[in-house]
């Protein structure tokens, strides 16, 4: 029964959703060459329902995690972007961002360590979308066919009106009450020994 139960959960909830998933964003930003986009919630419903054979990667740096938090069902924070710690962004009022040349190999690594493969469900997430569909292009490149950028990313848009104009209040994982934590397991890093 609970096997017959699970089967008419995929087939009649998370299938549809899927099929109808996140439309292409407006943003050129948030555009990937796969089209495959989430939002928050449908990519909080795949990972619940594909578990251990999709891999859910956070790639914002392990600092935004540390600070601003992290979802409940990352697998793994592999950073697309680092800090230079020894350059300023006087345009971004921060630490000059540059792309992690280990980027793609590290996730080769959490795909072997998973026995998952290239054509296995990725779900990449970033503070509000654009950095995972950069993300998301390096491994279409590389041969990675099921990369899904969540769209409104962790924390989510701006507000573009009203008292909180310019407050990330709009949407994202954060603002749609999915679970997440300022912990962080030694496990979640990549690369950390």
């Amino acid at each position: 029964m609970k096997i017959l139960s699970t089967y008419l959960w995929l087939l009649f909830v998370f299938i549809p959703m899927v099929a109808n998933a996140a439309d292409k964003p407006a943003s050129n930003k948030k555009q990937t060459i796969e089209n495959l986009y989430l939002t928050a919630k449908e990519a909080y419903a795949l990972k619940q329902s594909y578990g251990n054979k999709a891999l859910f990667i956070d790639v914002r740096t392990p600092e935004e995690l540390i600070f601003v938090g992290s979802a409940g069902t990352m697998d793994i924070n592999i950073p697309f972007n680092t800090l230079d710690y020894a350059h300023w962004d006087d345009k971004h009022h921060g630490f000059r961002k540059v792309e992690n040349q280990q980027f793609v190999d590290l996730v080769d690594k959490a795909i072997r360590d998973r026995s998952l493969s290239k054509d296995s469900s990725i779900i990449l997430m970033y503070r509000s979308g654009s950095r995972s569909a950069k993300a998301a292009n390096k491994l279409a490149a590389k041969g990675y066919r099921k990369v899904y950028t969540v769209i409104d990313g962790f924390e989510g848009d701006k507000q573009k009106k009203g008292k909180l104009k310019g407050k990330r209040v709009v949407n994202g994982w954060k603002n749609a009450d999915l679970p997440w934590s300022y912990h962080l397991e030694k496990g979640q890093l990549a690369g950390l020994k």
